[in-house]
């Protein structure tokens, strides 16, 4: 089993175990984190896939790496204001006279 294989299953596992999270589970929290998980198995496939057009003698395509590094950025950002918001949801839960 070759490297590039490997992490192609790695990252359909991580899109997998993210997809169950997002559907399956109740609390917003555990939402979240499969989501980030989603989208961290979306970056792996993304990797995989430049890095097999590389192997196969092509030219090295930057696009699907900028991507990446874009879409990390932008899930960074998402999971902050997303986890600013649960708390906010959850104060105002404790105090529901204001």
């Amino acid at each position: 089993m070759s490297a590039i294989t490997l992490y192609g299953l790695m990252g359909a596992a991580l899109v997998g175990i993210g997809l169950y999270g997002v559907v399956v589970q109740a609390t917003p929290l555990r939402r979240l984190l499969g989501f980030n998980l989603l989208g961290g198995g979306v970056f792996v496939l993304f990797g995989v896939i430049a890095r097999r057009g590389a192997a196969a003698g092509m030219g090295g395509d930057p696009v699907p790496q900028a991507i990446v590094i874009t879409g990390i950025v932008v899930a960074f950002a998402a999971t902050a204001l997303a986890l600013q918001m649960l708390l906010r949801l959850a104060a105002l839960r404790e105090k529901p006279d204001q």
